[in-house]
């Protein structure tokens, strides 16, 4: 099998690209608004298999969290290789970067620092509020500061943990806020640029569509090297029975206070089941496992505060955007090809219950 891990995003697009078009795919560009730092377009890419008939789809995407995308867009590369000149059992949809900017220029959060699964508010929420520990944490988490090697952000972040636990740290600090912009996990004042993308193509990319399996995928949760599926919506009986038959019990994770996962506001889970795209549709958050969360969390407020506060070229600022593309998508060989092959086995498992109803 070929690398299907790009250096950058202009790269990743290029072959996905390129590769869409050679595996004889429909491929669709959405243009959004600025460049990457070499002046590169930032668009959306969606391919679209021509398998027929349409009524099982499944929805393969990545980079909604940017830099998450090095991950997402390999799978996807690897999808495309090892199906070119294959029809599909299923229509399959693979969409490209759902923030382009973020991978473009190593971040998790897009060009008005929303983190884009923040923002899917429903019809009847508003964009506004933070949870109370968020704010009280404000000041630690938000620095209006150069990032430092001297930061003892992780020891202080320890002792707050000792004295609320990890779960209720990780519902305050990562659920989603809306009142402090230049914040981490920020959900933005309106629809983001992924947002309006979606309401815009969904309809259209999934036009005859009677079941859905959307399966999104992230990096950064978990334990190294392993993988589940977190759902952020009320699992119907129904669905969760698929979801058994097709992964195992053990393979998936609703919100509760022991799991990995997190109740967030604004996901695009929740944001996808509403609007009535298709009769069934199914979506899980496909997340893989790189460091500890500690470390992962400070490296995540150390790229925002360089991003707000240092220059941009400045060695503190590329510092910080490497160590975050590391703790996103390491550059261990043995952990790229295990969750590789893992994400590979992963869709075709989807692919192979969804052909089924």
């Amino acid at each position: 099998m070929i690398d299907t891990y790009s250096p950058d995003y202009a790269t990743a697009r290029e072959r996905f690209r390129e590769a869409a078009q050679q595996a004889g795919w429909r491929l669709e560009t959405c243009p959004v608004e600025g460049a990457g730092p070499s002046g590169e377009p930032l668009t959306v890419d969606a391919a679209i298999s021509t398998s027929e008939p349409a009524e099982q789809t499944l929805i393969v995407s990545s980079g909604l969290h940017g830099v998450e995308g090095f991950f997402g867009s390999a799978v996807q590369l690897a999808l495309l290789d090892r199906w070119k000149g294959q029809k599909t059992p299923v229509r399959c949809v693979l969409l490209h970067c759902l923030n382009p900017y973020g991978f473009a220029w190593l971040r998790r959060f897009d060009e008005h620092n929303v983190d884009p699964n923040r923002n899917f508010l429903l019809a009847d929420e508003a964009f506004r509020g933070a949870p109370p520990l968020y704010a009280k944490f404000d000041a630690l988490l938000n620095p209006k500061r150069p990032p430092s090697r001297w930061d003892l952000f992780e020891l202080q972040a320890l002792g707050i943990i000792a004295r609320y636990g990890v779960p209720a740290l990780r519902q305050a600090v990562a659920c989603g806020q809306y009142d402090y912009p230049q914040g981490i996990f920020y959900g933005g004042a309106g629809p983001s640029t992924s947002q309006r993308v979606l309401q815009s193509q969904m309809a259209h990319w999934l036009s005859g569509s009677r079941q859905v399996v959307h399966l999104d995928f992230h990096t950064g949760l978990g334990r190294r090297g392993e993988w589940k599926l977190l759902i952020d919506y009320p699992l119907p009986p129904e669905q969760r029975a698929w979801l058994v038959a097709w992964f195992g019990a053990a393979a998936f994770e609703t919100f509760d206070a022991t799991s990995i996962a997190y109740e967030s506001r604004g996901s695009i889970g929740r944001w996808c089941q509403s609007q009535s795209f298709a009769a069934s549709y199914v979506y899980a958050c496909a997340e893989f496992g790189t460091y500890p969360s500690l470390r992962v969390l400070t490296g995540i407020r150390a790229e925002n505060q360089a991003h707000h506060w240092a220059e941009p070229n400045a060695a503190v600022t590329q510092q910080a955007k490497a160590r975050l593309k590391e703790l996103f998508c390491p550059a261990d060989a043995r952990w790229r090809a295990h969750v590789l092959a893992q994400s590979l086995a992963l869709v075709e498992q989807a692919i192979a219950g969804l052909a089924t109803r």
